[in-house]
């Protein structure tokens, strides 16, 4: 898999905290009663062709660039049947940067849902949808789990085959009838397995379901194919703040400064202590800390409080290409549950995962230098696909009983060898 060479995006876009809460509203409250209406239209579906498999299939993934790396091997399944140029993904805006960085996906067959305000939204969707039904497009899996808005984006492409996960007897938000296949969801498969069965879910009668037939075996993780220019960029950004002619060995921290997911969150004083400790007790190595633009002035004082020339702050200083560079580079990725663990998976760094709302069953990132720690409290994982990953919680008990004992002995696992 080679990596892109056009993007000069930041390493980590994301939606705002607040302009996601709205559209998770507006998801809630417009939804169902959308969904329910649309439903009442299925009349006007053409039948399934017997004759034929489909030979266009479009994604729907609007939000999680993470998440999107989960998707590869589904991406790479219906590339194999319908061929790259008839392998289409909607995405926010905000999230297509992920997919220009794998180029699995022509540039032109990759649309965008913008969010800047909810005219746009609904003037892209519209535009989408026409796009779409223009192709025309045969099939639509939707991999935003139980999304209204995506399962109505889905009904709205005039894909014959529309797969995407359905509530039987309240497993899920409810979300209409508007698939043609509907899969139960299994909260017991990683998300990685459960992306790839939407996939060859187009082989089985729509009348078979929720019974779901064995997707067969996962391919093995590929890794990026890292552009020379990204590391020789880096190298001399690293160098410029370390010293030296030389890279130290190099730790990386994503402290996930902003308001995005504060329930998945391990204190920012610890991952200060973190650092602290290790370069107390590897004079040979330094830290960095990584991170989304918005969370650059935050990272920032992080790395201020370690109080080292040997810790600094990239937070907002790299393109994509060039943090997929840093990861290449560096021991150790520590992070909370979030895109940049995913994003790491496609290089040979050694990832250490903290976990506490979800469960790394799930959502642990796929690769060999993967390790995640949780605390394995009752009350953990809170958040799924079934309750909309909404939680109730207002105290993550379970990512304050991770100690920086625990982690800080994984990351010398990492620098031993």
């Amino acid at each position: 898999m080679t990596l892109a060479s056009n993007s000069t995006t930041s390493d980590e876009a994301v939606i705002g905290a607040g302009k996601a809460a709205r559209l998770q509203r507006l998801d809630g409250i417009l939804g169902p009663p959308l969904c329910v209406v649309l439903s009442a239209f299925r009349f006007l579906d053409a039948p399934i062709p017997t004759d034929h498999p489909p030979k266009s299939i479009a994604f729907i993934k609007l939000g999680e660039q993470g998440s999107t790396v989960l998707a590869i091997p589904a991406i790479e399944e219906a590339i194999a049947r319908v061929g790259r140029e008839n392998t289409y993904f909607v995405v926010f805006s905000e999230n297509r940067k992920i997919l220009d960085v794998l180029g699995m996906i022509p540039p032109e067959n990759v649309l965008e849902i913008k969010t800047s305000s909810i005219l746009a939204f609904l003037k892209s969707v519209l535009s989408v949808s026409l796009h779409l039904r223009g192709v025309p497009l045969d099939a639509a899996i939707d991999l935003d789990f139980f999304a209204r808005s995506s399962a109505m984006l889905t009904w709205m492409s005039g894909a014959k085959w529309r797969v995407g996960l359905h509530s039987y007897f309240g497993e899920g938000p409810f979300r209409g009838w508007l698939m043609t296949h509907r899969p139960r969801y299994n909260p017991h498969i990683h998300t990685r397995q459960l992306f790839h069965a939407l996939v060859k879910a187009l082989d089985q009668s729509p009348t078979l379901f929720p019974a779901w037939q064995d997707p067969g075996t996962l391919p093995p993780p590929r890794q990026l194919i890292i552009q020379k220019e990204a590391i020789a960029s880096i190298r001399t950004k690293l160098l410029e703040k370390l010293g030296g002619s030389e890279l130290p060995p190099i730790i990386l921290l994503n402290a996930n400064c902003s308001d995005m997911i504060p329930l998945r969150r391990w204190a920012s004083d610890r991952f200060i202590e973190l650092a602290r400790r290790i370069l107390k007790t590897h004079p040979e190595a330094a830290v960095v800390f990584t991170g989304a633009p918005i969370e650059s002035e935050q990272a920032q004082l992080l790395a201020d409080d370690v109080g080292s020339e040997r810790c600094l702050s990239l937070a907002g200083k790299t393109s994509l290409p060039e943090l997929f560079a840093l990861y290449s580079m560096a021991r150790a990725l520590v992070t909370n549950d979030s895109g940049p663990a995913h994003f790491a998976s496609l290089t040979s760094i050694r990832i250490i995962t903290l976990f506490g709302p979800e469960t790394p069953s799930l959502f642990g990132p796929v690769s060999e230098g993967a390790v995640s720690i949780t605390a394995g409290l009752p009350c953990s994982p809170c958040v799924s696909a079934q309750n909309n990953r909404l939680s109730a919680c207002k105290n993550n008990l379970c990512m304050q009983a991770i100690s920086v004992d625990r982690v800080f002995a994984e990351v010398t696992k990492s620098l031993a060898s």
